[in-house]
């Protein structure tokens, strides 16, 4: 069900009809006059909740004036209870990111300890940071990197599973030989058959119970093979065992007890003012802390302490990928977010089994939720501090690039493009986007050029400006609802990479697609760093040490590399497959580990007939067609 008012004013749009909003569960959203989702909010009565926005506008909060001041329309989906219209609330905000809509984001990037258990022939470990995997299972996260180094350093002694890249482990395969962590006796040399599936299976399966905190049964295995080692008067492998067994108690020492009794928890912290929070989260699992996370909060909207709870509890959980500690029995927080119920019930669903949210009283559990909340004030200090130095240089870099360049006002969104090629061929260009003053890479866009034949970057520039100002304006003629999201938002300032020519075929675009007076043009020359603006034969002058020029320069170079990667990206393919192209039986998969496994295109080509047909699992008739492709034999 949707509704669609015009704006009333320029204070706020009109109430819907009377009647027609229902008085049932479900997600609204609020739209600009572009169509983009600005703002995504939930109720348990829609019709209640979306007359709070009807009322005098003096009566709203200053951040709730701005979103509906900017608003064109609203609509509103409904769903049958309070869970769903939580669980449809956080995937619109995930899908549409609205400017008005609370922001949560780690205030850095955390390693954990991972596994690619399910996914690998011979699974491995490995310190990983960023987004989650599929087929990866989490330890974590950890502080510092080099802390989960060392631990991992000191269990591989225990659980000797392999931590070398996918590329080194066939290399050693292929030689017949182990590397060095195999003798000393941090790897169990799968590489080379030293070690059979099962015995290797059951060694991640004890790594994976020991780092989940049931460690117990390790250290009893343990203290048992020392004690017969050293009645079979084998003092040497019971010294062995012994280094081992000092090296998990280290481990377990690490993993300090905070609860007297082995149960999972985990405690949110939080120390806020009115623009921004800091949470901080331990994970603690059979007792012990076995990592911790720390987000920030942009509250672009009113926030209540029990709303801002609310969210933070969407951001820890909503994802799979970003719970891979799951999801505990408990969850301590320092207030009860509002319709705590629908949490309870909502987390209660994605674990499987109840789950208790509460406010610690008194106890233990209240001591650790302090220490917590300790951690998130002090991050909170240490995030202000590295904010007000980045906003200053940013709004500083805005503030001079719009007066050197003449513009009306700060350059919020600036689209900078750039072509890459070689002689003509696997010809591309680049969109990388700034807004804010920081790099939005969810934004980028890469063109590959259709209708330019040879060298001709000044035709190739034009074809790339067309396409994106045209959908541009694609967007603006269609139904907001169905309008695209690629080229949704428009740019405030565009800066081509050249000179004179390119910002020529730039301004013709411009005015050939009636954008005149609405996007700022600007080109950036590689030879002397000279600016050049529509109307002036000569170039801006930016003074060399000028944030604004530096920040011109920062955007100039990443849509080189964005260009540069995905030409290499290209050629790389286009290369691969005009030799290994159309050979019986060789599809992306076998192509993909031939290269692989002969260390190379090159040592493909190089292989000889008896190498070919030497690799077990590619069938003997491939083999032959590879090499006859490759050395132009034809079959009679």
């Amino acid at each position: 069900m949707t509704n669609t008012a015009a704006i009333l004013g320029r204070l706020m749009i009109a109430r819907p009809p009377a009647g027609s909003i229902p008085d049932s569960p479900g997600s609204y959203q609020f739209r600009d006059a572009d169509g983009r989702v600005i703002y995504v909010g939930k109720a348990r009565s829609l019709r209640s909740r979306l007359s709070n926005y009807f009322g005098a506008p003096g009566t709203l909060h200053p951040r709730t004036q701005q979103m509906v001041a900017a608003a064109a329309n609203v609509e509103w989906i409904q769903v049958r209870n309070d869970v769903e219209a939580l669980m449809l609330e956080y995937s619109l905000i995930k899908e549409h990111k609205p400017r008005f809509n609370v922001r949560l984001r780690d205030d850095k990037s955390y390693p954990f300890l991972a596994l690619t258990t399910p996914g690998d022939e011979w699974p491995r470990a490995m310190v990983m940071r960023g987004a989650k995997r599929k087929g990866v299972k989490y330890f974590g996260p950890y502080a510092q990197a080099y802390a989960i180094r060392e631990t991992l350093d000191l269990l591989l002694r225990t659980f000797p599973i392999r931590t070398c890249s996918d590329r080194k482990f066939i290399d050693h395969q292929r030689l017949g030989r182990p590397c060095l962590l195999f003798h000393i006796e941090k790897c169990s040399g799968p590489c080379v058959a030293e070690v059979d599936r099962l015995h290797y299976d059951a060694l991640v399966s004890e790594l994976i119970a020991f780092l989940d905190g049931d460690t117990a049964p390790v250290v009893r295995r343990l203290e048992k093979e020392m004690a017969e080692a050293a009645a079979g008067l084998d003092y040497e492998r019971a010294a062995r065992v012994r280094d081992r067994l000092g090296s998990v108690r280290k481990v377990i020492e690490k993993q300090v007890m905070v609860t007297e009794t082995p149960e999972d928890l985990d405690v949110i912290g939080v120390a806020e003012d009115e623009l921004e929070a800091a949470v901080q989260v331990f994970f603690v699992r059979r007792g012990r802390v076995m990592g911790r996370k720390g987000l920030v909060v942009d509250k672009v909207e009113d926030l209540s302490p029990g709303a801002l709870i609310g969210h933070v509890l969407e951001g820890l959980y909503a994802d799979e990928a970003a719970r891979p500690n799951g999801i505990p029995r408990q969850v301590l927080v320092p207030t009860m977010p509002e319709d705590s119920d629908v949490f309870t019930a909502w987390l209660s669903e994605l674990r499987g089994a109840k789950v208790t949210i509460r406010v610690p009283q008194r106890g233990e559990k209240k001591a650790l939720a302090a220490t917590v909340t300790q951690n998130a004030k002090e991050e909170f200090v240490r995030h202000r501090l590295r904010r007000a130095s980045d906003h200053n240089s940013r709004s500083q870099a805005l503030t001079a690039l719009q007066n050197a360049l003449g513009l009306s006002a700060a350059p919020l969104r600036i689209e900078c493009y750039d072509m890459s090629h070689i002689q003509g061929t696997d010809y591309v260009g680049s969109m990388v986007v700034m807004e804010d003053g920081l790099l939005k890479k969810a934004d980028y866009r890469r063109f590959k050029v259709r209708d330019v034949g040879g060298n001709d970057d000044f035709a190739a520039m034009e074809e790339v400006l067309t396409r994106r100002l045209t959908a541009l304006l694609t967007d603006r003629r269609v139904d907001a609802q169905a309008r695209r999201r690629r080229f949704a938002y428009p740019p405030n300032l565009i800066v081509v990479d050249g000179g004179k020519g390119q910002l020529a075929v730039a301004e013709r675009v411009v005015e050939q697609l009636g954008l005149n007076g609405e996007v700022a043009l600007a080109s950036l020359a590689k030879r002397f760093e000279e600016v050049f603006v529509p109307g002036r034969s000569d170039a801006v002058v930016i003074p060399r040490q000028s944030e604004a020029l530096y920040l011109l320069q920062r955007l100039r170079d990443e849509a080189h590399r964005f260009a540069i990667t995905y030409h290499r990206s290209l050629r790389g393919k286009r290369m691969t497959t005009s030799v290994l192209d159309g050979v019986a039986g060789l599809g992306p998969t076998r192509t993909k580990r031939l290269v692989a496994e002969l260390g190379g295109l090159a040592a493909v080509k190089a292989a000889t007939q008896e190498e070919l047909l030497g690799l077990a699992w590619l069938p003997d008739s491939v083999a032959q067609a590879v090499y006859d492709k490759i050395h132009g034999v034809t079959s009679v």
